[in-house]
């Protein structure tokens, strides 16, 4: 650095000892300046890193413990059995429904998209997943206890939700992480994503309804010291209210994935790439 200014200094013809002295503090200056700045940027950067690595522990250690938890209750008994509407109920809609919002945060939307586009990729990810396992607990208990599978309306419903959402996560990863997609595919598929996201969202809420109304009919028979699901006990009422809780957040993840205001506002492909060109040419 100091041998480029005395070659600046040579070029102007000027003082050379009183021009080094001086661009040299002016380098000092902007190089204190610069690693201050540097300083004061990168520090949220590090806390938002630690709180990220933190958070992903954290969720590690959850999925660890459930696992554990599943392979302990995985007999084929009515407790592994009780796995099954936990699961779908907290992948399908819960995990689901926020997947499904992440890009309607509006202080997201002057931020870079991609963490955002990792983070609901991910959502939905451990949501299928979830969901994966909330079948094969169903499908343990009714095999070892000799029960038929795939007959009710409740499992079609479900089954395809879990179906279509497996394709749909595979054809968004695809079309919308790769970096080698085409441009052209990623706006022929965009609608469609988004209309199948809100499907299978409605698909969902109407398996866990179904699913609902279906185990309180098998259980609450008025026998075997039950009471007649038509008295409604207090199981009936617990059950019944699950239920219209899912509608009213199936509901309230609709209405904000279909209002047009809460949509993340795309920049115009025109002034990116005039940006990204002026951007090239400084440098």
């Amino acid at each position: 650095l100091q041998y480029q200014v005395y070659l600046q200094c040579q070029e102007t013809n000027k003082n050379v000892p009183k021009c080094v002295a001086t661009k040299s503090k002016r380098n000092i200056l902007v190089l204190y300046q610069y690693r201050l700045v540097s300083v004061l940027l990168l520090q949220p950067l590090r806390v938002s890193r630690m709180r990220s690595v933190l958070s992903l522990s954290v969720v590690l250690l959850l999925c660890l413990a459930l696992g554990v938890v599943c392979v302990a209750l995985w007999d084929g008994s009515g407790l592994q059995f009780n796995w099954h509407p936990v699961l779908m109920t907290t992948g399908l809609v819960v995990l689901y429904g926020y997947g499904s919002v992440v890009y309607r945060v509006p202080f997201t939307w002057g931020q870079s998209k991609l963490p955002w586009k990792l983070l609901h990729a991910g959502l939905m990810l451990l949501a299928l997943l979830l969901s994966v396992v909330g079948l094969c607990a169903v499908f343990g208990n009714h095999n070892k206890n000799h029960i038929p599978n795939l007959y009710s309306l409740h499992s079609w419903i479900g089954l395809t939700a879990v179906i279509l959402f497996a394709l749909q996560w595979v054809a968004g990863f695809a079309g919308f992480l790769l970096p080698f997609s085409p441009l052209s595919f990623r706006k022929l598929l965009k609608p469609f994503h988004v209309w199948l996201g809100g499907s299978i969202l409605t698909l969902s809420v109407a398996a866990c309804i179904s699913g609902i109304n279906e185990k309180l009919f098998f259980v609450l028979k008025g026998d075997n010291h039950t009471a007649s699901y038509s008295n409604l006990p207090p199981e009936a009422v617990h059950a019944n209210s699950l239920g219209v809780l899912i509608v009213a957040f199936g509901l309230v993840v609709l209405r904000i994935l279909t209002n047009k205001s809460w949509q993340r506002p795309e920049p115009d492909q025109q002034e990116t790439a005039y940006t990204v060109g002026k951007c090239l040419r400084l440098m």
